[in-house]
């Protein structure tokens, strides 16, 4: 049985029948089978090289018609790199030199054709060595100017891609729009999960923005969690806010990943060349800076850039500098806010609140510092200090017969999916020998539903220590009543935008009753936040909601106010 023969697909350029004939039987004794194609004018080599794949030309000197150096450009004109041969019973060595200057690869002689087997073989495997380097080469390139991640342009390409549409748009009287994404919960999803997770995310994230790309644009992720938009042919504030918006909504809707609904949310910032920036890298910067300014707006929005978002920006980047320094050097304070019974108005809890004595600022509330201090890893440390310090107070209250029945502290999205959390508390309760029942630990909404299932096994562990657990801002999340029945939780806090309106608003008065109704079937208690004004007062209590917080019943104060407020003894009197 013969061994079988390796094909070949020859495309002959030659004049002569007889002579393609000596051709092709020289390459079948050498081993090959052969799939030819004979053409004689340049018209014909065009359409043959436009519509079949060939391995090698092989192509006569001087014809009547069309000469072996035509050939040659008509090859190299059509981009494929083919080894081309020039086999011709004429040529000397001086055209042999002028066709291998052209760009041919080897010439064999039509009366010596044993070269001709040899030389193909030769040409063929520098053709694959050349296809190897030029993969490599384009992969090397697109590597350059691409995530490996996603596969979106990186910043360098983003950038390019940046200045062709601000010179085109300069040219054409016409703006461009650029839009900067930042993921609002990536980092908790990262350290928490993990990082397949987390790396399950950005794709995921790229392939929900694609559809948002009109033709032109240009999708980019510039590392980390932060994505680009490029809007190149437009500047319009309505078209790029239609854009952000959309951005949002897609970002806004959950994720499942490995086998995990997460809710993740984007802050979008949004800067216009010309109106400002004139050049890209002043309009990067700039869609950063309002990126920034979505975030102490809120997150999950997106904001156009002004002179406040830059001035935001820029109070940012020193807030998150500072940050390290306030945490070593004991800058941070507590300040209560009681929790009163809306009939007796007697105080029966105090909330533990955050602030920041700055040195030079003075002081800077949560609302401020505590969005830098998850984005930058510190919320984890900064929460213990809080617990720590709130225990330590609660101690002293304790030791002057004064202490409130409980002591709500909050906890962070972070802090409730922290591996160290139950042992830390337990170190906190050991150190202290408080009675654990006095602790109510604050969790939002939002916070649970980054990860639901984790959340429970977190809720469930506190719960084992002897504390209670409160969901705050209730309302505003994603599923509350689907979700609510799944967590042992103990207390229900209204949240303030229910209750600001509660008196004229049908609609969030029918809300408040529903919450106190449905809190009183599952047993729970039911503190409202907001409460600023005698009329809600009363509207709370006559629904059943007995306890309340607000300003209307005490602002946040330092510890010695809150001490009077409590009853405690003077110093002096002490």
């Amino acid at each position: 049985m013969s061994e079988p023969r390796e094909s070949m697909r020859v495309l002959l350029v030659e004049d002569s029948e007889d002579d393609a004939a000596l051709v092709l039987r020289a390459l079948r004794r050498g081993g090959y089978s052969v799939h030819s194609e004979r053409v004689q004018e340049r018209a014909e080599l065009r359409g043959a090289l436009a519509h079949a794949a060939w391995d090698v030309v092989l192509a006569d000197y001087d014809m009547p018609r069309f000469t072996g150096l035509e050939a040659l450009k008509v090859v190299q004109e059509s981009g494929f790199d083919l080894p081309f041969i020039v086999v011709s019973g004429t040529i000397g060595e001086e055209v042999a030199v002028e066709a291998m200057r052209a760009g041919a690869h080897d010439y064999v002689m039509k009366n010596n054709l044993t070269r001709l087997v040899p030389a193909i073989q030769r040409e063929l495997r520098e053709a694959e060595e050349r296809r190897g380097r030029r993969i490599a080469e384009e992969t090397l390139r697109h590597q350059a100017y691409h995530d490996i991640l996603t596969g979106l342009p990186n910043r360098w390409l983003l950038q390019d891609r940046l200045v062709q549409a601000i010179a085109l748009a300069r040219r054409e009287g016409r703006g461009v729009a650029l839009l900067f994404i930042d993921l609002d919960r990536f980092k908790y999803i990262n350290d928490s999960l993990g990082h397949l997770v987390g790396d399950q995310l950005l794709r995921a994230t790229s392939t929900r923005l694609l559809p948002e790309l009109r033709d032109g644009d240009t999708l980019a992720r510039l590392g980390g969690d932060d994505f680009a938009m490029i809007l190149a042919d437009t500047g319009e504030a309505s078209v790029a806010a239609a854009v952000a918006g959309a951005v949002r909504d897609r970002l806004e809707q959950p994720f499942v990943l490995s086998g995990l609904e997460v809710h993740v949310g984007a802050s979008v910032g949004i800067a216009r060349f010309p109106k400002d920036a004139a050049d890209a890298e002043t309009l990067l910067k700039h869609a950063e800076f309002a990126m920034y300014h979505a975030k102490q707006e809120g997150r999950s929005n997106y904001q156009f850039y002004t002179a406040d978002a830059h001035a935001a920006a820029h109070e940012r980047f020193a807030i998150e500098h500072d940050l390290h320094r306030a945490l070593r050097d004991n800058e941070l304070i507590l300040h209560y806010q009681p929790q009163v019974d809306l009939e007796t108005r007697a105080v029966i809890g105090v909330e533990a609140l955050v602030r920041w004595r700055h040195p030079q600022r003075g002081l800077i509330g949560p609302d401020k510092f505590i969005p830098v201090a998850e984005e930058i890893g510190l919320i984890v440390a900064m929460g213990e200090w809080v617990v720590r310090a709130a225990v330590a107070d609660y101690q002293r209250w304790r030791e002057l017969g004064c202490a409130p029945q409980r002591l709500a502290v909050n906890l962070s999205a972070r802090q409730l999916h922290h591996d160290g959390l139950v042992a830390m508390l337990q170190q906190v309760l050991s150190e202290s020998c408080i009675d654990p029942g006095v602790l109510e630990f604050e969790i939002t909404e939002s916070g649970i539903m980054v990860d639901p299932a984790r959340a429970v096994e977190a809720v469930q562990s506190i719960k084992t220590l002897g504390a209670s657990v409160a969901i705050d801002d209730f309302g505003t999340g994603y599923s509350s009543l689907a979700y609510l029945k799944q967590f042992p939780v103990d207390v229900l806090k209204i949240d303030r935008s229910f209750v600001r309106d509660i008196e004229t608003d049908r609609d969030d008065a029918a809300i408040v009753e529903t919450i106190i109704g449905m809190a009183r079937n599952l047993d729970l208690r039911v503190i409202a936040e907001g409460v600023e004004h005698p009329a809600q007062a009363e509207f709370l209590s006559s629904r059943g909601c007995r306890w309340g917080q607000g300003f209307l019943l005490g602002r946040p104060m330092p510890y010695d106010q809150i001490s009077g407020l409590l009853g405690c003894p003077s110093p002096q009197s002490a």
